[in-house]
């Protein structure tokens, strides 16, 4: 049995309750094996069972009052994966589909995301089970501090970085700030996503969104193409979906779909941005008032009909994990896509992402595709650090940067080890080895 399988049963064996984790595992060893068959290096210092093994889980109550005067308890997670090369760095979720299993797949995700972009940052991940959703502000904040009261012993900011995730935006964070700061009487940069008058970085909101796109963007520079009309797919309606859609736009791209839990809307003529925007960021509403206000789009109920059977040139899943079967890659395939780029985390299933790859579909792994939002939050903490705030423009030329970089590091990734166009396997790969070689010198810890 090679080194890689023998891992892999043994994750098996210790996590078979964990599917999102093992998923998510089983992808990234299947893509070592080529590296670390080659080199016993990596097997006799038991690297693989270190790697795949979190250095801190930690799980949490948290118990807050409702508004009724109702004591509620969620449960409340931080996985601290590897800090080989930086502080843990990586968001909070809260979502009542959040459990250890999720926790630990994004978490592991965010270790090769993060060596990805260049910068010196380690991976974690946090959340749990409080859906904010038709909760009120002061609910919303009772839950936030009970939350930081559990998680500020743990975090910092040379040690733990959170940011946010799904169910955790700029709300959230200035609560959560704001108690980590009465708790601790310090103003520190321990939380990234601030508001922009107390911290917080410009091009944060748009930087996972606009990465997605400038990843894309790059590979179609590659092979003298443009996003110039182009018909897009893309899922989400949220923060990535939204910006996403924005840059896209202004590179000339025609963006004809996006979706929320109730459905999706298919605009052919090409999704109204200043529409979506009123519905999801000021009235917090749902697509389905999107066709009430524009009649050539038509909007489709959960489980009347699928956003991936519209023919497009390009899809950008950007809702959430496991959202692109293997039927939607078929019908992606048969109405003509030929790029597909995660903005979410893992949208994918495995076998929908190897059919991808087995029909030459060019196909960008979230933990590249969507590594601007963790790339800017780091700019983020550099700015704290230094007491000092970039401008928009900044910002936004230094993502650029980091997600051209990520392209060519994962391209020549999959050429060097014979799989040129394979960016899962070369996403994999660089981000490994990196974090391998600060292991290998940081010695058995």
């Amino acid at each position: 049995m090679s080194y890689v399988d023998k891992i892999i049963a043994d994750l098996e064996k210790k996590n078979a309750d964990q599917p999102e984790f093992l998923q998510a595992a089983k992808e990234v060893l299947n893509s070592l094996r080529v590296v670390v068959d080659s080199d016993k290096t990596y097997e006799s210092v038991a690297l693989l069972e270190r790697l795949v093994e979190p250095e801190r889980t930690i799980q949490f109550r948290v118990p807050w009052v409702d508004d009724s005067g109702k004591v509620q308890v969620n449960r409340g997670y931080r996985v601290e994966y590897n800090s080989a090369i930086g502080p843990y760095k990586g968001g909070l979720r809260f979502h009542p589909s959040v459990n250890l299993s999720i926790i630990k797949f994004l978490g592991f995700e965010q270790i090769f995301k993060n060596s990805l972009t260049g910068l010196p940052i380690g991976g974690g991940k946090g959340g749990s089970d409080f859906d904010p959703k038709g909760k009120s502000d002061n609910e919303v904040m009772s839950f936030c501090q009970a939350f930081m009261t559990e998680l500020q012993r743990h975090i910092g900011p040379d040690t733990d970085v959170p940011a946010g995730d799904i169910g955790v935006g700029g709300r959230e964070i200035g609560f959560m700030f704001g108690q980590y700061k009465r708790i601790k009487n310090a103003f520190q940069g321990v939380l990234t996503g601030k508001g922009l008058t107390w911290g917080g970085s410009l091009a944060r909101t748009e930087a996972t969104g606009y990465g997605l796109v400038y990843m894309v963007e790059e590979y179609l520079n590659t092979i003298g193409d443009s996003f110039k009309g182009k018909n897009v797919a893309i899922s989400g309606s949220g923060n990535v979906a939204i910006f996403a859609t924005q840059k896209v736009q202004e590179l000339g791209g025609n963006v004809i779909t996006m979706t929320d839990s109730n459905g999706f809307v298919h605009h052919p003529a090409g999704i109204n941005l200043d529409t979506i925007k009123h519905i999801k960021l000021v009235k917090r509403g749902r697509l389905t008032d999107y066709a009430s206000k524009h009649g050539d789009a038509v909007h489709k109920e959960t489980g009347t009909g699928r956003v991936w059977d519209v023919p497009v040139d390009i899809a950008l899943p950007c809702a959430t994990q496991n959202e692109l079967n293997l039927n939607d890659a078929k019908a992606l395939l048969k109405n003509g896509v030929k790029i597909v780029g995660e903005g979410a985390n893992m949208p994918s299933t495995q076998d929908a992402a190897d059919f991808f790859i087995e029909n030459k579909v060019s196909f960008f792994p979230g933990k590249a595709a969507n590594a601007g939002g963790v790339g800017t939050s780091a700019l983020e903490m550099s700015q704290n650090s230094e007491r000092l705030s970039w401008s928009f423009d900044e910002v936004n030329a230094k993502l650029k940067g980091i997600m051209v970089d990520i392209f060519h590091n994962i391209d020549d990734a999959a050429k060097e080890y014979g799989e040129d166009g394979n960016y899962i396997l070369g996403a994999n790969i660089a981000g490994f080895k990196k974090v391998a070689q600060a292991m290998l010198d940081q010695g058995i810890i």
